[in-house]
């Protein structure tokens, strides 16, 4: 038998406004450690034998929450949102499906995410006597011996004992929470507190439901069913979650079941309901008063002053009084008259009043810094091991193009572009100044690529099989561009490996004399012959080598595609950057010459604002921010995120958003805050929320993968992480970094 822990992360904590709000509930709050509510919560069955790792149920917009708690507390968890709120009992009998599908003998310990237990030990040591008794075919809920009487718990009536001078009893009644005269009369009988914990067999509780609840048995497990995981150990029920009926577990079961028992016990329990209940089981100094934050007290006595971040409160000649302090409200009552602060936030939200809720201006934001701090820790210390622990082949050579999301190898053909994408990451961490093995990772996928790629024509071919064999020799401009960057930077970062200088030239003058357009530029391999992103490339390697220190070629190829991108790709009224054309360079027809690519924008704005930089071209600088407004057009504001396509009138053709948009934000963004001074905050806010975007598809089970496409209904594409996108991924950080680090 083992114990999972079941926590329920509902409910607003509107009597604790205005520190608890529904985006920001109580559970989520430090309100009595360092720690919040729900990690207390986490950590309370810890010293328990046997115990598999919780599941969560929430609402979905509290997703980001949980991920970032369970983060700081390095658990995992599985997590089951709801589409929306539909009391205890769906969201308990969702878990307990989640649990019976693994093992129905498996006891689950329902906890409320936002009570106060001061003694672990002592809480452990009761759920472990409950787990026993459920064993026995029961469902136990705790009955904590009142202290008081209270009006602010609902109230069970034990029974007679179910194992003679043993603890737990059967229940004779649950009552809800009475008046003061009631709540007396129920501690003179011998009546407990419910805690409103719950200790069960997942399959008992289960077949229980379905006895007395069949229709809410029905659409929960076809919300179950239906679930799709949206990273992190998450998963979103499917609507069909929505059909059960609203409804709490203890009209549900509780009170009807005849496998019910109460096992009383001793311990401190608080629900911390209102701010009456925290001032109780918080610390208190030598007048009374629980005081936490920035406060000054004057003859001030019995009473709860907190104060927010950024916050002062004087109080003076005050007594028994709560005065909460946030950025944008400030409660003030009777500790007598917390229960009646609900009435106060109804009242507000008769008037609409936004501060019911929390205004974006008052949810301090992650700070640009902060988040270049989290994403150099993703990279250095995850991501840049696990792709060379395990995306390279040690054996066989080269770089894997996928590893499940799971960190686990994908048997895949490779790409030509993925071997000299690896090349070009490892390079640059280590002019970066990671630590890890980059020399020896850049020569492996030289070696390799060299190796397995090269035709006799010196160009290099686009597929390989796993075992290294040819698939597909097909010479594509964009491989041939990402052979010049990759091994450009390799020179840059290794100038031991000044071979590869000469094989670059080789690769240019290839495609000199074999793809030449007359009219300008290169023809492209396959469909879509005449097309900007190629060209792109091209100019990536050429700026490439031109740090690397390469010959006037270089510079004379960035100039001429420079050219090409201003009087041809990018239109000369609208200001944004098409895809694809005929072989005049205008427009192709059709659908294919009105695609416009919000990822494209903004990487052709970081290649304009460098080119601006070198030259000193103000017009290339004026480009690449009009490509940046334009690729800003298409961020999806719902998701935060860039779509994947767009028309000409920057209309929305695909919602669809894959990774590396933005990563291309998120370097256009601090590139440009450095070229427009003035408007660095603006930029730098921009890079920001890109970066925040990039932070959803980070969220992955083995830390060092991605998810890359996110779908218009915010669901994931179940697919293993690409390689090619740690090439976008690494040049946004090391961006981010270097431009962050000489802004400052």
């Amino acid at each position: 038998m083992a114990i999972v822990p079941v926590v329920m992360c509902g409910g607003a904590g509107t009597r604790l406004w205005p520190a608890s709000r529904p985006s920001r509930p109580k559970q989520f709050l430090p309100l009595m450690t360092p720690r919040s509510m729900f990690q207390e919560t986490l950590l309370r069955l810890q010293s328990l034998p046997d115990l598999k790792p919780p599941v969560i149920v929430a609402g979905a917009k509290h997703k980001d929450f949980i991920a970032s708690q369970l983060a700081e507390l390095g658990m995992t968890a599985t997590v089951l949102l709801e589409p929306e709120p539909r009391d205890s009992g769906p969201a308990i009998a969702a878990a307990m499906a989640v649990i019976a599908a693994t093992d129905p003998h498996d006891v689950a310990v329902v906890l409320a995410s936002d009570h106060h237990v001061p003694s672990a030990e002592a809480f452990a040591a009761s759920v472990a006597r409950a787990a026993e008794l459920a064993a026995q075919g029961y469902i136990v809920t705790l009955g904590v011996r009142p202290t008081s009487p209270s009006s602010a718990y609902g109230y069970i009536q034990p029974g007679e004992a179910i194992v003679a001078g043993r603890p737990g009893a059967t229940v004779l009644r649950f009552a809800e929470k009475p008046d003061a005269e009631a709540a007396r009369q129920y501690v003179a009988d011998g009546y407990l507190w419910n805690s409103g914990n719950f200790i069960a067999p997942a399959g008992l509780m289960l077949s229980e439901i379905a006895r007395f609840e069949p229709a809410m048995a029905k659409a929960v497990q076809d919300g179950v069913s239906g679930a799709i995981s949206v990273g992190g150990g998450a998963k979103a029920l499917s609507d069909a979650f929505r059909g059960s009926p609203k409804i709490s577990i203890d009209y549900a079961v509780m009170e009807k079941t005849q496998k019910i028992a109460v096992l009383p016990v001793d311990f401190a329990w608080s629900d911390l309901g209102a701010w009456d209940a925290v001032y109780e089981a918080d610390g208190r100094d030598a007048d009374g008063n629980a005081a936490r934050g920035q406060t000054a007290l004057v003859n001030v006595t019995g009473s709860i002053i907190r104060a927010a971040p950024g916050m002062t409160v004087a109080a003076v000649g005050l007594k028994n009084l709560a005065i909460i302090a946030e950025p944008d409200a400030v409660l003030v009552c009777d500790l007598e008259s917390a229960q009646g602060v609900k009435a106060a936030v109804e009242a507000m939200k008769a008037k609409a009043w936004p501060q019911t809720d929390i205004p974006s201006s008052a949810v301090p934001a992650p700070t640009l810094k902060a988040l270049s701090g989290q994403l150099d820790d993703w990279l250095d210390a995850a991501a840049l091991p696990l792709w060379w622990s395990l995306g390279a082949d040690h054996v066989g050579g080269g770089y894997r193009d996928l590893l499940s999301l799971d960190g686990r190898p994908v048997a895949s053909p490779r790409r030509a572009r993925v071997q000299m994408r690896q090349v070009y990451v490892y390079a640059a961490a280590g002019m970066a100044g990671w630590q890890g093995p980059w020399k020896t990772a850049v020569a492996h996928g030289l070696d390799y690529f060299d190796a397995r790629y090269r035709l006799p024509s010196g160009l290099f071919r686009t597929t390989v099989a796993v075992d290294g064999s040819p698939l597909d020799d097909t010479v594509a401009v964009y491989d041939q561009a990402f052979a010049m960057m990759g091994s450009a930077t390799a020179v840059q970062a290794d100038p031991s490996l000044g071979e590869w200088r000469g094989k670059a030239e080789a690769v240019l003058r290839g495609l000199n004399e074999t793809r030449r357009h007359p009219p300008g530029g290169f023809v492209e391999s396959g469909a879509a012959p005449y097309q900007s992103n190629c060209h792109m490339h091209l100019l990536e390697a050429a700026l490439a080598w031109m740090q690397a220190g390469g010959g006037p070629e270089w510079r004379a190829l960035a100039s001429e595609i420079i050219e090409l991108c201003m009087s041809r790709f990018i239109d000369a009224e609208g200001g944004y950057l098409r895809e694809f054309f005929d072989s005049d360079w205008n427009p192709a027809p059709g659908v294919e010459g009105r695609i416009v690519e919000p990822g494209h924008q903004f990487e052709w704005s970081w290649l304009l604002a460098r080119w601006s930089k070198i030259d000193n071209n103000p017009k290339a600088a004026a480009a690449a921010r009009r490509l940046f407004e334009c690729g800003v057009v298409g961020v999806d504001s719902s998701r935060g995120v860039a779509v994947d396509e767009m028309f000409e009138d920057l209309t929305v053709k695909s919602a669809r958003a894959r990774l590396w948009p933005q990563t291309e934000r998120i370097k256009a963004a601090a590139i440009l805050a450095d070229i427009y001074p003035a408007d660095a905050a603006l930029f730098h806010a921009e890079a920001a929320a890109a970066a925040q975007g990039l932070m959803l598809y980070l969220q992955t089970s083995a830390r060092g993968t991605w998810r890359d496409k996110l779908l218009a209904d915010g669901t994931w594409f179940d697919e293993p992480a690409p390689a090619s996108s740690l090439y976008h991924i690494a040049c946004a950080i090391f961006e981010l970094r270097s431009r962050l680090a000489a802004y400052v």
